[in-house]
């Protein structure tokens, strides 16, 4: 892909508290390894002008993420909670090939027993199964964000990205190894990927890969800074896609897709069909080594 040059900075701080208990996602705390994110996705809420990172295709390596990480963590053993990672970028976008910074945060995290979950849409993930592995005797979940089954589709709106079909197969991977991974169905974006035929493929190819739950999102969320770039993006793949969205949702931060709750009501009988849950089980210090279990 054509990017920046690559840039190395030093962070204050890698791991940051949420301010408030993670319901969805079951996370503590928030790691990003890198500033920006190569995969271009047209609907990346990072652009967004509140976070002040400008363009996010400027790629800057954390260079003493791992030494910082380390401390952290030791400072933190009384605190333990869940790790997440893909908050503001990709952990697997394409120069964690080279970089392995993420592969060395599990390896730290694995050494001081953390629970952590992944979020991603790189089929990298399964080059470090050894290290999960290792994790999941305390908790470790692999989550891939998948948006629309169709790799076209896909190519479109997260143009750098492995395609759907990739991050399937790398799901069955790590479910035959017994990592606890499953699907982040979202955004889903109004009048583009948002019909019950799209949504229902997705579920029925987690099912097969091996997903034990799926979390949804029948909507997109748009601000200043990400929205501008959004209906830029959109306009040029769909003509005439932002002025439907001004039409509907205005200014709203919230762009909840119009069938929501016929995609609801459909999803619900899949999932329940197949047997996945639209809950994460997350990481409880109370249960010691038992998480193996739960898959």
């Amino acid at each position: 892909m054509n990017v920046h040059e690559i840039n190395y900075i030093e962070s204050k701080s890698i791991l940051s508290k949420l301010r408030s208990e993670d319901n969805y996602f079951g996370i503590a705390y928030s790691m990003n390894l890198y500033r920006g994110c190569q995969h271009g996705c047209i609907y990346c809420d990072t652009r967004s002008s509140c976070y002040r990172l400008g363009d996010i295709s400027q790629i800057a390596v954390k260079k003493n993420a791992l030494e910082l990480l380390g401390g952290e963590l030791r400072t933190k053993r009384q605190r333990k909670g869940t790790i997440g990672t893909g908050s503001m970028n990709d952990p697997y976008m394409p120069l964690e090939k080279k970089m392995k910074l993420t592969r060395g945060a599990l390896e730290l995290i694995a050494k001081h027993r953390f629970p952590v979950h992944v979020m991603t849409k790189g089929n990298l993930v399964t080059r470090d199964v050894d290290v999960l592995q290792d994790i999941s005797r305390t908790y470790a979940a692999v989550s891939f964000t998948i948006t629309t089954a169709d790799d076209d589709l896909a190519g479109k709106l997260e143009p750098y990205a492995p395609p759907p079909s990739a991050r399937f197969k790398a799901m069955k991977k790590l479910a035959k190894q017994g990592i606890y991974t499953g699907v982040t169905l979202m955004p889903v974006l109004p009048f583009i990927n948002d019909s019950i035929e799209d949504m229902e493929e997705i579920v029925e190819k987690a099912a097969a890969a091996g997903a034990s739950y799926i979390l949804p999102m029948f909507g997109v969320t748009l601000r200043s800074g990400s929205r501008q770039y959004f209906y830029n993006q959109v306009d040029q793949l769909f003509p005439k896609m932002s002025k439907r969205y001004q039409t509907y949702f205005a200014d709203r931060y919230e762009c909840i897709s119009p069938n929501e709750h016929y995609l609801n009501l459909n999803f619900t009988e899949k999932i329940e069909a197949l047997g996945i849950s639209s809950q994460m089980k997350f990481y409880n210090p109370e249960e010691g080594n038992e998480q193996l279990s739960l898959f």
